[in-house]
């Protein structure tokens, strides 16, 4: 949780961390709860250099001096923390995500950094599945869209991009679990199949919970394993309990990011966009935008993410 003096709105964690000396308190606070760390060799034995803002690791070995980027999204960054964590901010509490552009004229960076430290938030976004949802006495939606354009539309819009998959001529296949009073999880799949829709709901919802769905069927022989009930939208939505009115809503906010924000989004990067939009609809109750952002820092330790693995082009940099 947020302290007193700590940020609670965007205005304010501009101003917060514009001073990079808050930047490098708040972070140390949540990376290094129980004093500084040597990320490369786990020695405690450091000495900080004020003049540079690094840490000297008294046992001899490469890479002795770190900064609070090391071991992080942010290493090897040459952009600020004070405009990281703004980017963090944004992302984090924009209910339908930020455009790179956006970013880029915010902060005064070029598009193509913007984009790339987009990509970086969104690793650190990826939480841990905590075990698989639901279990006896749970209710759990489960439902699949479709993610992208048609080629031929594209000569009408410049906005109009062509996502091209594998769950249909042009689209992308997008299921989703939800648990109602918990959260939602969603992955890309190749196709809408029995054995890929089975294979996600054996993995992701517990045994004994119960499960609804639409009338596709892909989902019959589930019944043995949950309590299955299907709700026939051709005849009707809601049927008591059965519908899957959760995942409907989660996906009219991916899709609204998507389509108003993003505009262009290429299939191997679909997951990352579909994690951002879960981290931020799993932390929506209950949480202010200081607590989520405080969140979303706090997993930011152990993830990299190069340019050339979002790119495939190695050899060039963003910056």
């Amino acid at each position: 949780m947020a302290s007193a003096s700590e940020p609670k709105t965007l205005q304010s964690a501009i101003q917060y961390f514009g001073d990079l000396d808050n930047c490098l308190s708040y972070l140390i606070a949540r990376r290094w709860k129980d004093g500084v760390v040597c990320p490369t060799c786990e020695s405690k034995n450091v000495s900080f250099v004020a003049s540079r803002r690094v840490w000297q690791c008294k046992t001899r070995h490469p890479k002795s001096q770190f900064s609070i980027k090391v071991g992080t999204i942010f290493e090897d960054s040459p952009i600020g923390l004070d405009k990281w964590l703004t980017a963090m901010w944004m992302v984090a509490n924009c209910k339908n995500g930020v455009s790179s552009w956006e970013v880029s004229r915010s902060l005064g960076v070029t598009q193509k950094s913007a984009w790339f430290m987009l990509q970086r938030i969104r690793l650190a976004m990826q939480g841990k599945n905590a075990g698989k949802l639901g279990g006896p006495g749970s209710e759990v939606e489960v439902d699949e869209t479709f993610i992208g354009g048609k080629a031929r539309n594209m000569h009408r819009s410049k906005r109009a991009r062509v996502i091209t998959g594998t769950g249909g001529k042009d689209k992308t296949v997008v299921m989703g679990m939800l648990e109602r009073g918990g959260n939602v999880r969603a992955v890309v799949v190749e196709n809408r199949r029995r054995s890929e829709l089975h294979k996600q709901v054996r993995e992701h919802v517990e045994a004994g919970a119960a499960l609804y769905s639409d009338e596709l069927k892909s989902y019959d022989g589930l019944s043995a394993e949950y309590q299955h009930a299907v709700i026939n939208h051709a005849v009707e939505y809601v049927n008591g309990n059965v519908h899957t009115n959760g995942m409907e809503n989660f996906w009219s906010l991916l899709k609204r990011g998507l389509h108003g924000t993003y505009v262009s989004v290429e299939p191997f990067h679909l997951f990352r966009y579909i994690d951002e939009q879960a981290f931020r609809y799993n932390n929506r109750k209950n949480m202010s935008d200081a607590d989520r952002f405080d969140l979303a820092v706090s997993q930011i330790v152990g993830k990299r993410l190069t340019y050339a693995e979002v790119t495939g082009k190695v050899g060039e940099t963003a910056f």
